[in-house]
């Protein structure tokens, strides 16, 4: 994770900026459609956080737990991240 960290910085300053303005339509009374426009993009960035973030899991703290023998440990979080995503 730790090579992928300015990334996901930037990623979730950018969505936190962007929840901030949806948080501004709705206190504004924007037009529903256009606040789920902006949710709609939101949930996007956040999709692609989340690819970010795994991508750098599997690349660097997979390999890492597997050469330390750690097996049981990493395969069983893969299993619930796996889990998490099918929900």
């Amino acid at each position: 994770m730790l090579a992928n960290r300015d990334d996901a910085l930037k990623r979730l300053s950018s969505i936190e900026g962007h929840l901030r303005g949806i948080r501004k339509m709705v206190e504004e009374d924007a037009y529903c459609v256009d606040i789920l426009r902006q949710t709609y993009a939101v949930g996007r960035a956040i999709d692609k956080l989340d690819e970010a973030l795994l991508q750098g899991h599997l690349s660097h703290c997979v390999p890492e737990g597997m050469a330390d023998g750690r097996t049981e440990q990493v395969v069983a979080e893969l299993e619930e991240l796996f889990a998490l995503a099918r929900r």
